[in-house]
């Protein structure tokens, strides 16, 4: 049985954390600026890192079918289970922060057009309160998924600094030495 994730796991996971960490706070600083070339333009660089992600996240789903992962290290029952729902919450949240700006955008009338060029079809027709509401949505999802990452990263620096267990190494960007 394999001990460490596959080389291209790795690289989505990795993909996956810089997209998320450049989408939020990208998300936050945009969000109150005054209407401008530069806000609009910062909104279709969110845009473009959220359909990045999602389409990422599918391609997780489809390598994680596809290919597994390593057996669980040995630990606790109860923190397998906690491991096991945050990891369904991150890929649920992975799929509904996307999926979520993008109904908002098509109900507040704003197109999706990816890098620039290929624009996306409106999920829903135009619709202020929709888009207002969705809106509420899309900033909560984004909160939580932002929480599940930090404790996911806080659980990996546990697994590393103190139990001083392969968690971490295992999904390491760096090749691996172990045989």
């Amino acid at each position: 049985m394999k001990k460490h994730y596959t080389g291209p796991a790795k690289a989505l996971h990795w993909l996956t954390a810089a997209l998320i960490l450049t989408a939020f706070p990208l998300g936050v600083y945009m969000h109150d600026l005054k209407l401008s070339p530069a806000k609009l333009q910062l909104y279709s660089y969110h845009k473009w890192i959220g359909m990045t992600a999602l389409l990422i996240a599918i391609v997780r789903i489809a390598w994680r079918f596809a290919k597994g992962a390593p057996a669980p290290l040995p630990a606790p029952a109860w923190q397998h289970k906690v491991a096991s729902l945050t990891h369904g919450l991150l890929y649920a949240l992975m799929f509904a922060v996307p999926l979520s700006g993008w109904l908002m955008s098509s109900a507040k009338g704003f197109p999706v057009v990816y890098l620039g060029v290929l624009p996306l079809p409106d999920l829903v027709a135009k619709n202020a309160e929709l888009g207002d509401l969705l809106k509420e949505i899309h900033e909560l999802l984004n909160f939580g998924l932002i929480t599940l990452v930090s404790l996911h990263l806080a659980a990996a620096l546990k697994h590393h600094f103190i139990d001083r267990d392969e968690t971490l190494v295992r999904m390491s960007p760096l090749p691996s030495t172990a045989k």
